[in-house]
């Protein structure tokens, strides 16, 4: 289950998932649900109990900034978790939860996780494994935001989404359309200009390809150029940042 990448010496966090052998156990302590696409599973301050494990599809985590806009710390896809903040007493859910496709996900509440961590421990190790990798991944974004310009931030966002069937055609390709742009946006931390330019040095830079407002991006091409100078550093032209 562990996926990091080591680049020149430096260890870059990705995200991992719990495989269906190891969601299966899981299955007689949580309650399984379908949620239509932009369903709201829950909002940002209100109580927190337990845990979501997404069984197929993927659910957006947002925090609203103001009218019109956004901030996605994660989108959560088939084999992770969100919602893990429920496990600490007395706790409150810290982003908007949201089903952006048609989605399934299966909740342990914090009576039904303590009942697993009780009766079958063995079971729990991968589950906690899984909530601590992503926290690694959180922290390893919050020093994207703070050290990386937007390009970088968006190679990287493009790799974690190239990991989701979702966002990818039959032959490997991440795909994205016009109605990913605002989502790459509130991803990135970057207005929709400076996504719109970025896309375009990743054509300029054999990277993507472009047809009309759809890109299409070969991930191992995004593996090979970021972080290939050690900092997640990569060799496309950088512009400055368009602020709004």
């Amino acid at each position: 289950m562990k996926d990091n990448q080591t680049r020149n010496g430096q260890t870059a966090v990705r995200r991992t998932r719990l495989t269906p052998d190891e969601v299966a156990p899981m299955g007689a302590y949580g309650a399984k649900a379908s949620w239509p696409p932009g369903f709201p599973l829950y909002q940002r301050g209100s109580p927190a109990d337990g845990v979501f494990i997404v069984l197929d599809g993927h659910v957006v985590l947002r925090n609203k900034i103001k009218v019109g806009r956004g901030f996605v710390p994660v989108i959560a896809t088939t084999g992770q978790t969100f919602g893990s903040e429920g496990l600490s007493p007395n706790s409150h859910y810290v982003t908007d939860a949201s089903a952006s496709e048609e989605t399934k996900t299966m909740f342990l509440s914090g009576a039904q996780f303590r009942a697993l961590v009780r009766e079958r421990p063995a079971q729990t190790i991968p589950l906690l494994s899984q909530i601590m990798s992503e926290r690694a991944y959180l922290l390893e974004k919050l020093h994207e935001l703070a050290a990386l310009n937007v390009d970088q931030r968006l190679m990287s966002t493009l790799s974690h989404l190239s990991g989701d069937r979702s966002f990818t055609t039959d032959d490997g390709r991440l795909k994205l359309e016009n109605s990913h742009h605002r989502l790459l946006c509130e991803m990135v931390g970057a207005t929709r200009e400076s996504i719109a330019l970025a896309l375009s040095r990743l054509v300029s830079a054999g990277i993507a390809e472009r047809k009309g407002m759809t890109f299409l991006i070969e991930p191992a091409l995004l593996t090979s150029t970021f972080g290939e100078n050690g900092n997640g550093d990569s060799a496309i032209p950088i512009a400055r940042e368009i602020s709004r």
